[in-house]
């Protein structure tokens, strides 16, 4: 089961969602999306950000940004959001006045052999930031009143996703193609009417009129 949050700090309202346990965190950590920290994707990315308190253990919170969003500039509000949730869902986190929360996009997630169930660590510890968090019940109350349980299939959601990415990634590349033939064609078009223009120049062309007046000075 995937706990599903709102919150209205930021418009449009944003996504956050968290394992029920151990088992949901460790297929949340698998099942991530590639393409979501380093976001350029053609510019259509979605990003997840892991939140977790340091050094207790606690639910692993995802965020999942706008597109074109980085992870440096999540809000305060939106920041301050996930931290108190991530603190709200630590058994020992939870009943301390202030806690440390973690977090960090989730391409920068390390997973090893041997790592117990849930357990990361990070490939980058420059790109690992730290939230202090102090208890405010009024916030985790708020989002808890949009929280949504769900049965996704993470691995299906992970390779609709992909599929997704490909897809616009396609058309893009087809719309690219377009934009450059119709700008060659243009340019072919416009060099046919200089050539055109040049070889009907004005100042060597004589009419019918200017024959005529040339006979009379003739005969004058």
């Amino acid at each position: 089961m995937v706990y599903y949050f709102t919150s209205q700090e930021v418009d449009p309202p944003a996504l956050i969602y968290m394992g029920k346990d151990e088992k949901e965190n460790e297929d949340l950590i698998k099942y991530g999306w590639e393409e979501d920290v380093w976001y350029d994707l053609l510019n259509i990315c979605f990003i997840f950000i892991r939140f977790h308190v340091h050094p207790h253990s606690s639910a692993h919170a995802y965020l999942r940004l706008q597109p074109g969003q980085s992870w440096e500039d999540i809000s305060p509000k939106l920041l301050e959001d996930l931290g108190q949730l991530t603190k709200a869902n630590s058994i020992k986190g939870c009943k301390e006045k202030s806690v440390d929360v973690l977090y960090t996009p989730w391409s920068n997630l390390l997973k090893t052999n041997g790592m117990a169930t849930g357990e990361v660590s990070f490939k980058n510890n420059a790109m690992v930031k730290t939230l202090q968090i102090k208890k405010n019940n009024k916030i985790v109350n708020r989002l808890e009143k949009t929280r949504v349980e769900k049965f996704p299939d993470l691995e299906k959601e992970k390779m609709q996703a992909e599929k997704e990415k490909r897809r616009i990634a396609r058309e893009a590349m087809v719309a690219k193609k377009q934009e450059e033939l119709r700008l060659e064609q243009e340019k072919k078009e416009q060099e046919a009417l200089k050539s055109y223009d040049s070889f009907f120049d004005k100042s060597s062309m004589r009419s019918n009129y200017d024959n005529d007046c040339d006979l009379e000075e003739d005969f004058m």
